[in-house]
């Protein structure tokens, strides 16, 4: 009996995404090895989309001046005017499986 009813896009046993239907005549879930016949997707289209953020969005054009020092604020010591108070902002600099460089910024002394 199966446990999950409604898309055919996944598996009524066990909830997992089902593979594209290839050239063999049934579709295999990668999970429990439950089968459906190729003929249960017949009439099915599949759309997929991509939508990207605006270039302005990503880049940061139209910022103010302002724009470094927003965010939150830290109990840092800044090394330039000796006060405390500094903004902190992070960027992925090199790949997934590193850590995100911190830059901070002085909010008195920028």
């Amino acid at each position: 009996m199966s446990c999950f009813k409604g898309d055919p896009n996944f598996c009524p046993e066990c909830g997992n995404v089902i593979p594209l239907p290839g050239i063999q005549d049934t579709v295999t879930c990668p999970r429990c090895s439950f089968r459906i016949p190729v003929k249960e997707f017949s009439g099915q289209v599949i759309t997929s989309a991509f939508i990207f953020n605006p270039l302005e969005q990503s880049l940061g054009v139209g910022d103010d001046d302002n724009s470094e020092l927003k965010g939150p604020v830290i109990d840092r010591r800044c090394s330039r005017c000796n006060k405390e108070g500094m903004v902190y902002h992070t960027r992925q600099m090199r790949s997934a499986d590193e850590g995100q460089t911190v830059f901070f910024t002085c909010i008195h002394c920028r």
